[in-house]
């Protein structure tokens, strides 16, 4: 592990991604740290990533954890939550890592759409500009809105908006006006 102490979620993520990888799982961070990368740096106790695995394979990669020495606590979210289900990873300093799945909405053609970044001393995988601006919409939280804001504020110039607003189409009409709005 490579956490000495709290407030070092990054340093769990950087953990919780190798067994991700070795597990074959695909991933992109979300979050705040996606927030950092596409708009303006943002501090959490925490680190976010949605993850292309079914509930019932959640509970394998819980033991996974488990065996490595994590604490684990697994989540499923009731038919009105928009995440399916959440694995939150925590150390022995209660660093915390959350892996969600099943996103209500979210173009399972995201993982494709990844952006390699780098991060401390290795490479992660963001999620990509568009469905980070048309999730944290969805999300619709005063925090989740200023992020979008800043993301399509910073990232102008990168950002592709056909695919944009196709994105933001899946998560629903309400999405889909709302980002019309920040543009």
């Amino acid at each position: 592990m490579r956490t000495t102490g709290p407030g070092q979620s990054p340093h769990l993520l950087l953990d919780v991604l190798e067994i991700l990888k070795k597990e074959k799982v695909d991933y992109a961070i979300v979050g705040a740290l996606a927030a950092s990368f596409y708009g303006i740096v943002r501090g959490s106790l925490d680190a976010d990533a949605v993850i292309s695995l079914a509930f019932p394979s959640l509970r394998g990669l819980e033991k996974t954890f488990k065996k490595a020495g994590f604490t684990t606590d697994l989540r499923r979210g009731d038919p009105d939550d928009p995440i399916g289900a959440l694995l939150a990873i925590t150390d022995k300093h209660r660093n915390r890592v959350d892996l969600l799945t099943g996103i209500r909405g979210m173009d399972p053609t995201a993982f494709s759409r990844t952006v390699e970044a780098p991060f401390l001393d290795k490479r992660i995988r963001m999620i990509g500009v568009e469905d980070f601006i048309a999730m944290k919409i969805y999300a619709g939280s005063p925090k989740d809105l200023e992020d979008a804001k800043n993301a399509l504020a910073v990232s102008e110039k990168s950002i592709d908006h056909t695919l944009l607003e196709k994105v933001a189409r899946r998560f629903g009409v309400s999405t889909l006006k709302v980002l019309k709005t920040l543009l």
